[in-house]
């Protein structure tokens, strides 16, 4: 009898203690980027906790691997990003968070597959990239009063179903209120919000997350780079985000690049450098020079089938108004355009956010090349319905309901095939476009 009240009490006592790590998970797991060799790991904690992640190839349970152990603080709002380095290409893996020593279960998968290494040896493989923007994240006492303005949170869930190998947050990914702006208090408690939303859990574990940012993430509505405390905006992206880079060389800001099997994936920064919209004088600019000019090198450089350019704003459509690059930013739009052109770069495709509805717009250059402008919004936030006239519309692409997007890369190497699908909050899809990569 002893000895069985000594084991109930030594299982309490161990219940007790592996509730008490998992009381100490804010979020996350996260997937940041993904490399054939390297894998980037995120967490965020409740308080001060010793964070480590175990990880072990599918195939060979037996041999677990450790990334380093890291002690969270107060001062990066108890975010963790570690390195799980020891991988081989196209492998499947699986792996667990420790918190204090103590392995944290979810109740959802916690795995990832490496970039394969097929150059040289195959086609490059088949993928799905899931694209989505804007979303809002309701708190009652810092939200304006009325209908709450985010909602259909099971967009998450949908997403996670779908099970991308990819997703890329296209800007306004948490909305910082008049409560946050001008406090980098504020602006970690707005991350933290919005990263710790149950629905989204799933989908941050086991899909590897690139993000952008636009005006919302960046700052107060329609911010430029007159905001004073863009450094601290910038430093909660930092931190929140997996991106293998932020910001070009000597720059600031949060451009970066990944690619992912044979597709190259262009991430800009559209408020870091940005003149203001109603700034009469001096040079109108929403990139910058050297922004633009990394990008004109890039996609010149890029042998990549499809070249997308992931940008917070619409590029391509002819309407005027909202914060649309032809309308505030009129030469400096023509100007890329025309690079583009007697560069003859081929297969760009403009991903973009921000409108709360998502479109296709369709552009012809001189030399007979096709550019698109895929908007995809809004996650959550709150839905707008455009009545405007864009000469560049493609015709039953204009979705004003919550939605995300899939991109899905196929074909053999010469002959890339890219599908978009756009599915509804509940997953439903929308429609459908097929885009050959042209020669």
């Amino acid at each position: 009898m002893k000895r069985f009240t000594l084991f109930i009490a030594l299982g309490l006592l161990l219940g007790s203690h592996l509730s008490a790590q998992s009381n100490l998970l804010q979020s996350g797991p996260m997937l940041g980027y993904n490399e054939m060799r390297e894998v980037l790991l995120w967490v965020q904690t409740t308080a001060p906790a010793k964070v480590q992640f175990a990880y072990w190839a599918q195939a060979t349970p037996e041999q677990r691997l450790f990334t380093a152990e890291k002690m969270t603080a107060k001062e990066e709002a108890y975010t963790a990003k570690l390195l799980a380095d020891q991988l081989e290409p196209g492998t499947k893996y699986q792996y667990e968070l420790l918190i204090n020593g103590k392995a944290v279960k979810r109740p959802y998968p916690t795995e990832f597959e490496t970039q394969p290494f097929w150059q040289w040896r195959t086609d490059p493989p088949a993928f799905t990239v899931a694209v989505g923007s804007c979303a809002y994240i309701n708190e009652a006492q810092y939200d304006r009063p009325g209908t709450p303005y985010g909602s259909d949170y099971q967009i998450f869930e949908s997403i996670h179903q779908q099970r991308p190998n990819a997703m890329i947050w296209l800007g306004d990914n948490i909305y910082l209120r008049e409560v946050d702006w001008y406090t980098r208090s504020g602006i970690l408690h707005r991350y933290t919000h919005t990263r710790s939303l149950p629905e989204m859990q799933a989908l941050l574990a086991s899909t590897h997350h690139y993000a952008i940012w636009d005006d919302h993430d960046y700052g107060p509505n329609n911010s430029d780079r007159s905001f004073i405390h863009k450094d601290q905006t910038l430093e909660g992206f930092r931190l929140f985000w997996g991106n293998p880079t932020f910001g070009l060389p000597g720059l600031g800001g949060i451009t970066s690049y990944f690619q992912y099997n044979d597709i190259d994936f262009f991430l800009l920064d559209d408020r870091y450098f940005r003149s203001p919209n109603k700034r009469q004088t001096g040079e109108a600019t929403m990139l910058g020079k050297e922004q633009l000019e990394w990008l004109i090198d890039a996609l010149s450089g890029s042998y990549a089938p499809f070249k997308m350019v992931c940008i917070g704003g619409q590029v391509l459509n002819t309407a005027p108004g909202e914060e649309n690059y032809g309308d505030h930013f009129k030469e400096e739009q023509a100007y890329l355009l025309k690079r583009i052109e007697e560069e003859d770069i081929k297969n760009v495709i403009f991903v973009t956010g921000d409108r709360h509805h998502t479109t296709m717009s369709k552009y012809v250059n001189a030399r007979g090349n096709t550019l698109y402008d895929l908007t995809v919004s809004s996650l959550t936030a709150g839905i707008y319905e455009a009545k405007e006239h864009n000469a560049l519309l493609v015709e039953g692409t204009y979705l004003p309901k919550h939605n995300f997007g899939l991109l899905e890369f196929s074909g053999p190497r010469l002959d890339r095939k890219l599908t978009i699908r756009v599915l509804d909050a509940d997953g439903k899809e929308q429609w459908v476009r097929e885009i050959l990569s042209e020669k």
